[in-house]
């Protein structure tokens, strides 16, 4: 690439511009990086929570519908599952963490009370009570879960994004760069020699000519002072 940039002052300059450049972008990037490890770090151990609280929530609600099918039967809890009018609502928003945009999801209507669950009180046992009360904590659960592990996904894509950014600029963008500015200031550094001797030689002869002019000078004036003393 070196071999491809003319060495001139100009384009050592533009070249010295883009370093700086380039060095401050690495900065950046590196200092982006370190935080967005760090945020997902965080994220991460939020995330492992989640996964812990959601393996619980499922368990306790496989539980409590094997328990609710088991005393009630399945006809009774299929009733009761089909009885609610009120479904579960989301909304979505979105929240900056380090420069990325990663959803917030905000749930209603998922927990509810015995009224508003839309069976009947009186035809129903506590145990399907149980087994919805478990669902509700398991759908809060799984809702609060995509969210961490969307924005987990997108901190981790940002980061990899970043990584190859600043592993461009670092082993790609810079070293060309200050190949190129070494190589033109060497060719710069053997111009400016080549012009010192050019120079100096140019000086050399122009004072060897003054040299042979001053002695021929004086070889003309030598007669005519030996005339004047006869």
């Amino acid at each position: 690439m070196a071999k491809d940039v003319k060495p001139t002052r100009k384009n050592l300059m533009q070249i010295e511009d883009r370093i700086e450049l380039s060095e401050r972008g690495h900065d950046t990037l590196e200092k982006k990086r370190d935080g967005l490890i760090m945020e997902f770090m965080d994220i991460l151990d939020q995330a492992q929570d989640v996964r812990e609280d959601l393996d619980d929530s499922y368990e306790r609600a496989q539980r409590a519908i094997n328990m609710a099918r088991a005393m009630e039967g399945d006809v009774a809890v299929r009733g009761a599952a089909a009885a609610l009018k009120e479904h579960p609502e989301l909304t979505t928003q979105s929240k900056n963490i380090m420069g990325v945009v990663v959803p917030q999801i905000e749930s209603s209507k998922v927990r509810k009370s015995l009224d508003e669950r839309g069976y009947g009180v009186m035809g129903t046992s506590a145990r399907i009570d149980e087994a919805a009360e478990a669902y509700e904590e398991l759908l809060e659960n799984i809702i609060l879960a995509a969210e961490v592990e969307t924005a987990m996904k997108k901190m981790l894509e940002e980061i990899e994004t970043t990584k190859r950014r600043v592993n461009a600029l670092e082993f790609k963008l810079l070293p060309d760069l200050y190949d190129n500015q070494e190589y033109i200031e060497q060719k710069l550094e053997e111009q400016e020699r080549e012009e010192i001797f050019r120079m100096k030689k140019i000086k050399a002869k122009k004072e060897e000519e003054e040299d042979t002019l001053a002695a021929e000078e004086a070889a003309e004036e030598e007669p005519e002072a030996v005339t004047a003393d006869d």
